[in-house]
């Protein structure tokens, strides 16, 4: 009988024991590069993934949760960095974002605090009062080299050249580049189904840690320092707006016919406010 029970006892912790070790497998807890990351993933690298890329000048929160936030961080990375766009980390993708932050970081920051721009470089607050509309002229001249291209899928491509924060901004825009166009778009959540004029250009900044906020296209009318920008333009009055890019447009209109923003071709400037952002 005694003999009986110890058995009993044996088989009664030996099932104890098979989820105890099962749960435990489950908790492995990963180093930075020791796997692929997507999202959907969570854990100490994670955190760590998510720490190398504001490192690197990409905002994002180290929650240790690999969200669609994060994804998005990875994914404006990739794109300045000219790799494989494709919002998934791999061990060379480690390496590279490692390298990056390690040396100060290439990428500009995705918020105004804490981004790659000095604070005498950051665009001012539009003032309340309304400013007299500078006439209309063309973006500075760039040199060779210096201009954006439209590849075959309709991103524009930065040229080597460009700020950081310039090659931030590009590589916002061509996120939502042949997104569709939806009025109200962009504003009130940055991620959205489809964005207007003033939503894309807002996004594009925002990527390029040039913008807190979202703005109407009124509010560019007085946004950043008056005149062209040797970088960026922005062109704006009370119903559209549009701005240049290292020589290319990004513009809403553009997008019916080519099926994205950005356009190599110009367009009439008159009846816009035209300003920049300070230092491009």
């Amino acid at each position: 009988m005694k003999s009986l029970c110890r058995l009993s006892l044996c088989v009664f912790a030996a099932v104890l024991l098979v989820p105890a070790q099962g749960a435990s497998a489950k908790k492995r807890s990963f180093s930075l590069g020791e796997r692929t990351l997507k999202q959907g993933h969570k854990g100490k690298d994670v955190k760590s993934l998510q720490r190398y890329l504001t490192r690197a000048g990409v905002r994002t929160g180290a929650d240790g949760v690999f969200g669609s936030g994060t994804e998005r961080a990875v994914r404006l990375f990739e794109l300045v960095q000219r790799r494989k766009v494709d919002g998934v980390v791999s061990r060379n993708d480690v390496d590279v974002l490692k390298d990056v932050a390690r040396n100060g970081g290439a990428v500009a920051s995705a918020a105004t605090t804490g981004g790659a721009l000095p604070k005498n470089l950051r665009p001012k607050r539009p003032p309340k009062a309304a400013a007299a509309t500078p006439p209309a002229s063309p973006p500075t001249a760039l040199g060779p080299g210096m201009t954006a291209t439209v590849n075959a899928e309709g991103y524009a491509v930065a040229p080597a050249q460009a700020p950081p924060a310039v090659q931030a901004v590009i590589a916002a825009g061509n996120v939502i580049a042949r997104k569709p166009y939806i009025y109200g778009g962009g504003h009130g959540r940055w991620e959205d189904a489809g964005y207007d004029c003033s939503g894309s250009v807002s996004y594009a900044l925002h990527g390029g840690g040039l913008l807190e906020q979202s703005m109407p296209s009124g509010g560019f009318m007085n946004w950043g320092d008056a005149g062209a920008g040797q970088w960026i333009t922005t062109y704006a009055n009370g119903g559209h707006m549009y701005m240049v890019v290292a020589g290319l447009r990004f513009d809403t209109s553009g997008r019916k016919d080519a099926g994205t923003r950005w356009q190599a071709d110009m367009r009439p400037a008159s009846g816009y406010s035209v300003r920049h952002p300070p230092g491009l």
